[in-house]
């Protein structure tokens, strides 16, 4: 039996076919609307093997070479059966989602979600009669007290968006295939390449590849890997019944991306810890949120089921006034105030996770920013900090 890659080396390979484009090194960008075929009977010999799922060009929105080298090197990295792209990570979390329900049913969404998940299920989902009940990300396999006769899925983000919560994804999945609820789990955090979710039990793995994956702040790219061909065969009639489609251009520039995840990857994590270790020391800070954290109360199932991190973490002030809050952020040189993350340049974001669950309660009074750690100098980031913490305490 051939032995299986390592995923820093099926991060170079996968994917890619030289060969196939005479020796060009990168899969083709194919712009198409449009894709002729030679005859009736090939015409109709495509409609039923592309819907058998053979890789063959039929319409531009069901994807050309590009998209399908993205999706095949991503679904190696996963371990899944097969993997759709999609324009943004919310297209491909929603996606995820709408393929496991149907009117009238249950579902179980982790209370730390993404915010604009939670208002898919709230909004969007509910219009169309599921109902969705947030759970405590700490309930572990006391989630199967939660279920329901109709529940059909269980949707888990780990760590949780903003506030970092750990959760325990083999015993919930375990829980949910007994049930035969479906699991979905946003996994940009860690990507694929620091924690494997369809390992650990997962249907549905999803990311917003507009993070890590791209890498560079300048495309948006979401991904679905299923498990199985069953779960595969719903999520693909999602697809199609909605009309998603990846642009050529934004799957060239993930898969370059893809191509240097494990090396950008790693500095993310070593800048992002040493970061989290610097700020926990300061004396306006309560608490750092970092699961890789040797403190941190996730940190036992970080370290079971996860290889690495990202360099993505939360901080609690004490409570301070909003012009020593502002006067710490506004005037970083380094760090941007950004909603996203994953790039090579640091961000800071503001947060106040106190109006984002309802299963749960907040219980720090002070305010709340997020850290993305970039690829730049770790030393020149935190002296970018200490400045603002120096202005933070003359504010005081």
């Amino acid at each position: 039996m051939k032995k299986r890659s390592k995923d820093q080396t099926t991060l170079i390979h996968a994917g890619r076919d030289p060969k196939k484009y005479g020796g060009v090194v990168n899969p083709p960008v194919m712009h198409a609307s449009t894709i002729l075929s030679e005859s009736v009977a090939a015409f109709r010999g495509k409609h039923r093997a592309w819907k058998e799922g053979a890789p063959l060009y039929l319409y531009g929105r069901y994807g050309t070479a590009c998209q399908d080298s993205l999706s095949e090197a991503l679904c190696a990295l996963e371990g899944g059966f097969r993997t759709m792209t999609f324009p943004s990570g919310l297209a491909a979390c929603a996606a995820a989602l709408i393929a496991c329900v149907k009117v009238g049913d249950h579902v179980l969404m982790v209370d730390t979600i993404y915010g604009p998940n939670r208002q898919l299920a709230t909004r969007l989902l509910a219009r169309f009669g599921v109902e969705t009940q947030f759970y405590d990300p700490l309930v572990g396999a006391g989630i199967e007290q939660l279920f329901r006769r109709n529940t059909s899925a269980v949707v888990l983000e780990s760590p949780g968006s903003l506030t970092f919560e750990m959760q325990d994804v083999p015993a919930i999945a375990a829980v949910a295939k007994r049930r035969s609820a479906l699991t979905v789990m946003d996994n940009t955090w860690a990507t694929p390449y620091y924690f494997k979710p369809i390992a650990h039990g997962v249907d549905l793995s999803v990311q917003a590849a507009t993070k890590y994956v791209v890498g560079h702040s300048d495309a948006m790219v979401g991904a679905v890997t299923a498990a199985s061909e069953a779960v595969y065969g719903r999520l693909l009639d999602t697809h199609w019944d909605l009309g998603m489609h990846l642009a050529p251009d934004d799957a060239y520039l993930a898969q370059r991306g893809l191509r240097t995840l494990a090396v950008r990857l790693k500095q993310h994590w070593e800048a992002g810890l040493e970061l989290a270790q610097w700020i926990a020391k300061q004396p306006e800070v309560a608490r750092v949120l970092h699961p890789a954290l040797p403190g941190d109360p996730g940190h036992a199932i970080w370290k079971r089921d996860f290889s690495g991190a990202s360099g993505l973490f939360g901080v609690v002030l004490k409570p301070v006034s909003e012009k020593a809050f502002a006067a710490l952020l506004d005037h970083l040189k380094l760090f941007g105030i950004g909603g996203s993350w994953g790039g090579y340049e640091s961000l800071v974001m503001p947060f106040d996770p106190r109006d984002q669950r309802s299963a749960t309660q907040w219980p720090d009074p002070g305010p709340c920013f997020r850290v993305h750690a970039g690829l730049e100098a770790v030393e020149d980031l935190i002296a970018d900090l200490e400045d603002g913490f120096g202005r933070l305490r003359k504010a005081l």
